[in-house]
């Protein structure tokens, strides 16, 4: 969106709307400060909304020594658990275990910092790990501590996984429903509690020249200026290439891609009932499966890739998953067919030279250069879990700068529809309210809740103030709240619905019929013609085709989300 006539001048300017850039925003924000985010994108478009979906302290980390990433990943953790509520929630997490002693001489070795694979986690090296990560992840304590369980427990538990398993050990990290939209509302806080922010999506830097950024919509090609006196590349994977453009040359960035896969498979979410298994494999990788939106998440790989804007998933990456999912589970069967959805991301690691990518860092680090007079911060690393904590710290590097200091510790502060998000023993009486007050049924309030939180009053109020009615194509949206959407929440495209405002498409129930049907919806709320109304259609459903595997099938009733307090 641009800023009206006269507004180019800001406090900071922010380059990139992923969660990095977005929970920087919010951190600013909240401090009064006026800060620009830019994106060639939308929000949460790029790596941001290719996640595992975790919100994790980071157990593996452990075995590099990484205790300081671990403490600040599990405090996060613990954070996001109570300030976001409405879409982050615990998740029961299992490790099988092969040996009892296996993985103590490489765990030594990547300890002091000497290398070597991991292809065997015994129960020792594990129950220690577990311990340590009990002990780091105390402060703000939400969860219960790992316990451990021998062969005939394990089998009970789980009676198709492979019969090597001999124990296995639990402990609790948490899942994230809705990521791409957790970004979207750092951004409605920031702009609610600033009003001199702007989000500019969909553009692209064209030049920096005498402290001044000019940039081209990339949807109008309209062209303007803006101007900062601190200046922040938070663009992830294309960090590097972005300070190219403002006229510096750096290494930043050494990235690798990370890929998932949803597969519809009733056996396998029947045996899993709500836990993550967290498995590792032959060749040193780490892998995990877990219940998503009514299907099965798998993930993921961890390859080497140089430009971030030619990565997907690729028909071997998918291969490689399904066989090691087949080879801790050998009683169920798996194939292509059982695939629904895709998707890919581009980590933005530090520069390493080390052989095995998922020995590199998963810390951030913040560098700070010089356009001009104009410090430049640029954000390399990082993660979903620890966003917050991260936009904290650069946000105290940048109010000096400004002459100010901090006026809000955002540590205890909810985000977006987790506001007053009602816990457990309250959420009958808060759905019974809102189906009261705006005249829809209780299951319908439950599912606005799930949906967006606290924020479900303001889609409820919007509704009942016309004439709603179910999609044909997905009944389980209504023309109402899709409408609602568009106009309120700085949607430009109606990709940015389907894909990253609701999970039309992570759920796979994107179909071409939903489409069209959410592009008319949308279009009669922005303004479109019947011209742009098609083309969006085409052009959302295409996006499914080529980078996310998606056929078209009907949503079957296991995708569809069940409303809270059900």
């Amino acid at each position: 969106m641009f800023p009206d006539q006269g507004r180019t001048e800001f406090d900071v300017i922010i380059i990139g709307a992923g969660i990095n850039g977005v929970g920087l925003m919010r951190e600013l924000a909240l401090q009064n400060v006026r800060g620009l985010v830019v994106d060639r994108g939308d929000i949460c478009s790029g790596a941001s909304c290719a996640p595992s979906r975790l919100i994790h302290g980071g157990i593996k980390y452990l075995e590099t020594g990484e205790f300081r990433l671990v403490a600040q990943s599990t405090l996060e953790r613990n954070l996001l658990l109570r300030n976001a509520a409405h879409m982050v929630h615990p998740l029961p997490t299992t490790v099988p275990l092969q040996s009892w002693f296996g993985g103590i001489v490489p765990s030594l070795r990547r300890f002091v910092g000497l290398g070597g694979k991991m292809t065997d986690r015994g129960a020792l090296v594990t129950e220690l790990g577990m311990l340590m990560y009990d002990i780091l992840g105390r402060h703000n304590r939400v969860m219960p501590r790992h316990r451990f369980f021998t062969r005939g427990r394990t089998r009970a538990r789980w009676p198709h996984m492979a019969s090597s398993v001999m124990a296995t050990g639990m402990y609790y990290d948490a899942a994230i429903t809705q990521p791409e939209r957790l970004g979207y509302e750092c951004v409605r806080d920031a702009m609610m509690t600033e009003s001199g922010c702007v989000i500019a999506t969909y553009t692209r830097i064209e030049g920096f020249h005498d402290g001044t950024l000019t940039l081209r919509d990339r949807l109008s090609g309209r062209s303007w200026r803006a101007r900062a006196p601190v200046m922040v590349n938070a663009g992830g994977a294309w960090i590097d290439q972005i300070n190219a453009v403002l006229g510096l040359r750096t290494r930043y960035i050494g990235g690798t891609k990370g890929s998932h896969l949803l597969l519809r498979h009733d056996a396998l979410l029947r045996e899993l009932d709500g836990h993550m298994v967290y498995f590792g494999t032959p060749d040193g990788r780490i892998c995990l499966v877990y219940p998503f939106l009514g299907h099965v998440l798998v993930g993921s790989t961890d390859i080497r890739v140089s430009d971030p804007d030619s990565a997907v998933c690729t028909d071997d990456e998918q291969a490689y998953m399904l066989e090691r999912l087949g080879a801790l589970f050998p009683g169920f069967k798996f194939s292509a067919d059982d695939v629904i959805y895709r998707y890919c991301g581009v980590r933005p690691l530090p520069a390493a030279s080390v052989s095995d990518p998922g020995a590199i860092s998963r810390d951030h680090i913040v560098h700070e250069d010089r356009l001009g007079a104009v410090p430049l911060f640029s954000l390399v690393g990082g993660k979903w879990t620890t966003f917050r904590g991260l936009a904290e710290e650069v946000a105290d590097l940048i109010l000096p700068h400004l002459g100010r200091t901090r006026q809000v510790s955002t540590r205890m502060l909810p985000i977006g529809g987790g506001r007053n998000f009602p816990t457990p023993a309250r959420q009958a009486t808060y759905i019974a309210g809102i189906a009261e007050a705006y005249g829809i049924s209780h299951e319908r309030a439950g599912i606005l809740l799930a949906r967006y939180g606290t924020l479900a009053q303001d889609i409820a109020r919007f509704c009942a103030h016309a004439p709603d009615a179910p999609l044909h194509s997905l009944p389980d949206y209504t023309r109402r709240e899709i409408a609602f959407i568009a106009r309120y929440e700085q949607v430009r495209q109606v990709a940015d619905i389907l894909y990253r405002r609701t999970t039309i498409a992570l759920s796979g129930a994107l179909t071409p019929a939903v489409a069209r049907e959410v592009a008319e919806v949308a279009g009669d709320a922005l303004g479109w013609d019947g011209d742009e109304i098609r083309r969006q259609a085409d052009d959302a459903w295409q996006q499914a085709r080529t980078c996310h595997h998606i056929a078209s099938r009907p949503m079957p009733e296991s995708a569809r989300p069940e409303p809270i307090g059900a």
